[in-house]
């Protein structure tokens, strides 16, 4: 493959699939420059895996399945390095004052998802995006109808958190 073929595929690729890229890198990663930095590390794998794609998928799940791969590894490499961090207290208010203003169910809803195990997260965020169970399983490596059971136990969890907030006021 030539590297204008290549660069024409990546181009059109993330141009058309940034949004669902970007759910998972902000599944993975909760402020702005690691998101850019996970992102980033996406978009290097992509480009090195365009070759090696062979259609047997869609393009979105051929996608999906290494953002998700970059994400969990990035999650593991980070956290080792991350221990004994301290972040800088108000640094994070200077940086958000030029941001737009936020949806907080959004935010909550992102928040809420963070919590969730790494599968889990995985599959709300897949179904979130409207993948079939049959392309859910083909990502995640396991059976559809363990996807079935595992959507139905994430949407009671997320019902009962969204519950427990109207309740509280939180």
């Amino acid at each position: 493959m030539h590297k204008k073929e290549q660069l024409e595929i990546f181009d059109s690729w993330i141009r058309q699939h940034k949004p669902l890229l970007f759910k998972v890198v902000r599944a993975y990663a909760f402020d702005p420059e690691n998101q850019n930095d996970l992102f980033q590390e996406v978009s290097i794998q992509i480009w090195l895996s365009i070759p090696n794609f062979r259609k047997e998928s869609k393009v979105s799940t051929w996608l999906y399945r290494i953002a998700l791969n970059v994400a969990l590894n990035w999650t593991r490499k980070n956290k080792r390095h991350s221990n004994g961090r301290q972040t800088l207290d108000g640094l994070e208010k200077i940086l958000e004052q030029n941001k737009e203003p936020i949806d907080e169910r959004l935010e909550w809803l992102y928040h809420e998802i963070s919590k969730l195990n790494k599968i889990d997260r995985s599959i709300t965020l897949l179904m979130l995006d409207g993948f079939s169970y049959k392309e859910m399983a083909e990502i995640l490596g396991i059976s559809e109808s363990n996807i079935g059971v595992k959507i139905h136990r994430i949407k009671n969890h997320l019902s009962d958190q969204m519950k427990k907030k109207e309740h509280y006021g939180l």
